[in-house]
């Protein structure tokens, strides 16, 4: 299983910082993305222009993010979110909160 601290980076404070983010949809549903602003990013998906996926499945709220040095280990780490079922998401992100 992927762990909350093998998804972010420790030294993740510079201005072009990476995050990925999981969405929680009012479906049920949960989507993941990547996004250097991810309180833009997330009002893009509520106005309906962010994402296919979410235009059909309304989110609700972010339920973490996990801060990258940059684009290509964010773009790795979604991929790695990606690939979990949705319980083992919830369980990454309530890990990343707690």
């Amino acid at each position: 299983m992927v762990s909350a601290s093998s998804l972010s980076c420790p030294s993740a404070g510079t201005a072009r910082t990476w995050h990925v983010y999981v969405l929680e949809c009012e479906d049920g549903s949960l989507y993941t993305g990547i996004a250097i602003d991810v309180a833009a990013r997330f009002a893009q998906h509520l106005a309906g222009t962010g994402a296919k996926y979410t235009r059909a499945h309304r989110p609700l709220r972010v339920l973490a993010s996990f801060p990258h040095p940059d684009r290509s280990s964010a773009t790795k780490a979604e991929l790695a979110i990606k690939k979990l079922a949705p319980a083992q998401k919830r369980l990454l992100c309530a890990a990343a909160t707690a």
